[in-house]
């Protein structure tokens, strides 16, 4: 089940190495950045601060009542996490590309979801980009993962959508 460059191994070791990347970064900003005000770089485009959400992206959520955001940040987002670990490992078409997107999603949602468990509730943000008032919330490598992943599967999700459809009308 799990040999050398299998879907299912590429799964493993893309998630490990990336949750690993995600903690040692959060663990960087916490022991190394001041909170506010951010340190600006290239022309204020790139900034760096150290910032607790106890929300969900863009913090949304965070003014709920703490027992709610634990449910639902760490009971319900931890379930998930584990029904799509399920159904990666259980998926018998999985190729490695799809492999390498669920892994980037599960990773970042973990990572965060490990945050949140030993945190208080709070998730370790420390980057925010943008142009003028054009700009991101503060986010974290584990946000970029996750993005990175979904853009992938919908990207690997449709080639081989269209893929099938060929071999199918051929």
């Amino acid at each position: 089940m799990f040999t050398k460059n299998t879907p299912k191994t590429v799964f493993i070791v893309v998630t490990l190495l990336t949750l690993v990347f995600d903690q040692l970064s959060k663990f960087w900003a916490a022991t190394s950045l001041e909170p506010w005000p951010m340190a600006s770089y290239f022309n204020d485009v790139f900034r760096i601060g150290y910032a607790e959400n106890h929300g969900a992206f863009l913090s949304l959520g965070g003014a709920m009542p703490e027992s709610m955001r634990k449910v639902a940040f760490i009971g319900v987002v931890g379930a998930f996490l584990l029904g799509i670990i399920i159904y990666v490992l259980r998926d018998k078409k999985l190729t490695n590309p799809m492999a390498v997107a669920w892994a980037l999603i599960v990773s970042g949602g973990a990572s965060n979801w490990l945050d949140r468990v030993l945190n208080d509730g709070g998730v370790i943000d420390f980057l925010n980009v943008g142009i003028g008032s054009l700009r991101t919330g503060v986010f974290n490598i584990a946000d970029m993962f996750i993005l990175a992943g979904a853009g992938m599967l919908l990207f690997y999700g449709w080639q081989e959508e269209r893929a099938a459809k060929q071999t199918a009308s051929s």
